[in-house]
């Protein structure tokens, strides 16, 4: 049989040779393209800053003239803050789980700080587990789930927060965790500042691929442990007391006492003469993490990352010294659900951007999803942030939605906050005409329509509550009657 000719090789040899030559010129030139960049491309980078019970007092959000948080504010100034971003819940636990799994505590039944999240959600693929399945490098330090139930398998490396040193002396004696005052230690010492110090390092380092680095400190969280330098930002004498109604709880339903609790710690402080010691400590905390934010954003923009890395910054809820006779997060008015809440995304969001609607940290998962274009998610209960980010006049017909223990929701849109307890009572305020929450319209027959307009964004389902577990210190504030409480 013939055989077909003989090709000549030459040239394709030839070609082979000049192809491997032009390789090793661009490699020496460095302008090969990473081994990754065909599964990878250019996606953003994301850097993810959660602050413990941090509520609305930052310089940039107006609510206290004497509160010093000079680099939150210039990192406000440097994207989109939202004055009006609410909490999924009032606690770490259920707050932090949602965002982190997309969904409500509605939804999965995690209501309280004593509940783990993984047993009843073990198919969950939380936001840290799908940015590494879109082949991110994720890594995270600090708090960002609640301290008792970090989840391993949403991180590729965890540095633990080692902790805090403590003051000599207690300022209530016998309260535990519920204590406040200055620390004899330098900022090197507190375990925010380790763990922000890991951060900076990882951002020094050069990555192969595109990463999302979580960072969360514990500060302001109780205790309000700082050291000195901080307290003296504030001096006693001139810290002022929220403004406070002395017959505010009037109007409001047994439910909604029974949150607050006037005759427990707010009861305490008052006869301690504590409450500007306090409310000093509490600024002081701020402002030492607001010192550490600093020195990560810095960090960041110093680095080879910077003009590709989105930057989030979040508060996992909000906070009362007085307000309402009340004091910490669990309850459902406006101080324990607002947060502070900011987006820096490069080529999406422009400086010196406010939005004054209404939006709920739930709506983190989807839209980190759109800004880095990850595969979309079934499931997600939040509604991307994305229209707003590039415009936030945008129309927006998205009410908040904070849920505190089983069926006890508030919903707030720009001018209404609505609560509704379980036993069906109601709180009703109008915030263009009180911002600060003093008068409950819910039983005034005028305003029976506006609570049918808010009821109708309530969940539809309630689910039982998640199985609960023994309590760690962060805990001890946030447990049903009758259980008994972890020694601190």
């Amino acid at each position: 049989m013939n055989q077909p000719p003989a090709r000549d090789a030459s040239p394709i040899l030839g070609l082979l040779v000049r192809c491997l030559l032009a390789l090793a010129l661009l490699a020496a030139l460095g302008l090969t393209a990473p081994a990754n960049a065909a599964n990878y491309g250019d996606k953003p980078n994301v850097l993810f800053i959660a602050i413990d019970d941090l509520n609305d007092w930052i310089g940039a959000l107006g609510k206290r003239e004497d509160v010093k948080t000079p680099n939150l504010d210039q990192l406000a100034a440097r994207g989109t803050l939202f004055t009006r971003a609410y909490c999924p819940a009032p606690a770490c636990n259920p707050s932090r789980t949602a965002i982190m799994v997309g969904r409500r505590p509605s939804t999965t039944g995690v209501y309280h700080n004593d509940q783990p999240w993984r047993p009843v959600l073990k198919d969950a693929v939380t936001l840290a587990q799908h940015f590494q399945q879109s082949g991110y490098r994720v890594e995270g330090g600090g708090k960002i789930f609640h301290n008792s139930f970090n989840d391993q398998a949403s991180w590729q490396f965890w540095m633990r927060n080692p902790g805090f040193p403590e003051p000599q002396k207690r300022s209530l004696q016998g309260t535990g965790h519920f204590d406040w005052g200055a620390v004899q230690a330098s900022d090197d010492e507190m375990g925010d500042t380790k763990v922000v110090d890991w951060g900076i390092k990882f951002l020094k380092e050069k990555q192969e691929r595109p990463f999302f680095l979580a960072v969360g400190t514990i500060k302001p969280h109780l205790p309000f442990y700082a050291p000195q330098k901080y307290f003296d930002l504030y001096p006693l004498s001139q810290v002022k007391r929220p403004k406070v109604l002395e017959n505010d709880l009037d109007d409001i339903p047994p439910a909604g006492i029974k949150m607050a609790k006037p005759d427990g710690d707010h009861k305490k402080v008052v006869e301690a003469g504590e409450w500007e010691h306090a409310i000093q400590s509490y600024l002081a905390c701020i402002s030492y993490v607001d010192g550490q934010i600093g020195r990560l954003v810095q960090a960041l923009d110093q680095s080879p990352h910077a003009a590709n890395t989105i930057i989030i910054l979040w508060s996992d809820h909000g906070w009362h010294l007085g307000e309402k006779q009340h004091w910490r997060k669990f309850a459902l008015w406006e101080e324990a659900t607002r947060v502070t809440f900011m987006v820096v995304a490069p080529g999406v969001t422009k400086p010196r951007q406010v939005c004054g609607r209404t939006v709920n940290l739930l709506d983190l998962y989807p839209t980190l999803i759109e800004l880095c274009g990850l595969p979309g998610r079934d499931g997600l209960e939040g509604v991307s942030l994305v229209p707003l980010l590039k415009n936030p006049q945008a129309p927006w017909d998205h009410p908040s939605l904070t849920t505190h223990g089983r069926d006890n929701h508030g919903i707030r849109t720009e001018r209404w906050r609505y609560i509704r307890y379980n036993d069906g009572t109601e709180e009703l305020y109008d915030h263009d005409r009180d911002p600060l929450e003093w008068k409950n319209l819910a039983k005034s027959p005028e305003f029976n329509q506006v609570k049918l307009e808010l009821a109708k964004w309530l969940p539809k389902v309630n689910v039982p509550d998640a199985p609960r577990e023994k309590a760690s210190p962060e805990d001890v504030d946030d447990r049903p009657k009758g259980k008994k409480k972890k020694n601190l």
